[in-house]
């Protein structure tokens, strides 16, 4: 087969592990780093790809928890969010969450994707 078949095939899937997140009702995906690409795509899909600053953080999050994302209304390029764990237990966890997000991509994940961005200015 072709190179420009193989190179179909492999963007296709990088796009399509952007839209199972979002299918499944996903907001945000928080890890401890990202492939470029696939931030990218999550970003047009209206998802938050979101990194721990503290990498340890991530040793905080335990099964069952419920995770709220603060921060959203001033969301700014460069400006952390925070994200607050409420355990099983009751007691919470706060820690902050990176993004890479500049002024445009903003604009597609307040407009719920890039797409839709697109129709807005349209």
């Amino acid at each position: 087969r072709s190179k420009q078949w193989y190179q179909r095939r492999v963007r296709g899937s990088r796009e399509h592990a952007a839209l199972e997140p979002r299918h499944l009702g996903g907001k945000a995906i928080i890890v401890r780093s990202f492939a470029r690409i696939h931030e990218t795509n999550l970003k047009k899909q209206g998802m938050l790809p979101l990194t721990f600053a503290d990498p340890a953080d991530y040793d905080k999050v335990q099964p069952g928890d419920k995770i709220s994302i603060t921060g959203l209304t001033s969301f700014a390029p460069g400006v952390p969010l925070t994200c607050t764990l409420t355990h099983g237990d009751g007691s919470t966890e706060s820690f902050a969450l990176n993004h890479t997000f500049n002024e445009n991509q903003i604009g597609w994940f307040k407009a719920g994707s890039a797409l839709n961005k697109m129709a807005e200015s349209s």
